[in-house]
């Protein structure tokens, strides 16, 4: 727990403010413990969408913070650093994707939800890395799907469901770093240590891990497995929380260097600000956040 003076300042304005703060699960350590919830996109979208505090403080990425708002018409929201994107979510836009969708005539549009407001606008559904298998599992077989923007989790969720999807090819720069060749260097040095990777890593890198989950599917998983040592391959914020909730346990990062720059750029001292100052606010045109809205629920309604 916190207990820095700056942390202290934080409690003091999120009750003042009846404000809630989320935050994800690669956000810094510090960070994570000042929020009320910590989770993966998913978890933060069920738990923001089920909030009934009038203020949402998110620490994570703008993408984030923009499904927040969606979700929340008429409340608060807040990020303590809009400079904190996401480079996979800006490898397509709005304009980009409609012109895809004109190659495609009757194509379903799925986007991972790492993706802007207006690209969840254009589609017709989105998932997130821990429920794409089973929401495109449900979805009408004999149609064409189109999947935006990573080509890693598109093509992950295909092999899993033996389907053919037209994939966007964007991926994620800090995920993308892992390579097949450390995995089996890091699992040589730990023998008998599981090695769980996330599905945006590429298609080498997940055939080489043991389970290919979710930061939600990670703490799952290691709450429930038998091993003392587990090899984590994803941003090494979720080490934090693995650490937090498994005292007995031993996680490894697959790679040091596997740190998302914008994750990071939330602090303390930046999440206090914008609770004190109320701002910077996120908020989303009304005609983008209707249509991008339709795509979110219609994913949490697939369970």
């Amino acid at each position: 727990m916190n207990d820095t003076p700056i942390a202290e300042e934080i409690a003091a304005l999120k009750k003042e403010r009846g404000a809630v703060i989320l935050a994800h699960n690669y956000q810094r350590p510090e960070v994570q413990d000042a929020a009320d919830f910590t989770g993966d996109s998913l978890e933060l979208a069920r738990r923001a969408a089920s909030s009934d505090a009038p203020v949402i403080a998110f620490c994570g990425v703008y993408f984030m913070a923009e499904t927040a708002a969606i979700l929340n018409p008429g409340k608060t929201v807040l990020i303590p650093d809009p400079g904190a994107g996401c480079p996979m979510a800006d490898m397509i836009d709005g304009a980009q994707l409609r012109e895809f969708k004109a190659r495609h005539p009757g194509a379903l549009a799925v986007c991972y939800v790492n993706s802007t407001a207006e690209v969840k606008a254009e589609c017709d559904i989105c998932v997130t890395s821990g429920n794409a298998e089973r929401v495109m599992a449900a979805l009408p077989r004999g149609r064409e799907i189109i999947f935006v923007p990573d080509r890693h989790l598109g093509s992950h969720v295909a092999g899993k469901l033996g389907a053919k999807y037209i994939l966007w090819p964007g991926y994620c720069p800090t995920h993308a770093r892992l390579s097949a060749k450390r995995v089996e260097e890091v699992r040589a040095a730990h023998p008998g240590a599981p090695v769980l990777v996330h599905p945006e890593c590429p298609a080498d890198v997940r055939a080489a891990a043991d389970e290919c989950l979710s930061t939600g599917g990670m703490c799952a998983y290691a709450r429930a497995s038998s091993a003392r040592e587990i090899i984590v391959g994803t941003e090494t914020g979720i080490l934090h929380r693995l650490r937090r909730e498994n005292p007995g346990k031993t996680f490894i990062p697959a790679d040091d260097s596997l740190v998302c720059p914008n994750m990071k750029k939330t602090t303390l001292e930046s999440l206090r600000d914008c609770l004190r100052d109320m701002s910077p606010r996120v908020a989303v045109p009304e005609e983008t956040a209707a249509r991008a809205r339709s795509a979110i629920e219609a994913m949490l309604a697939a369970g």
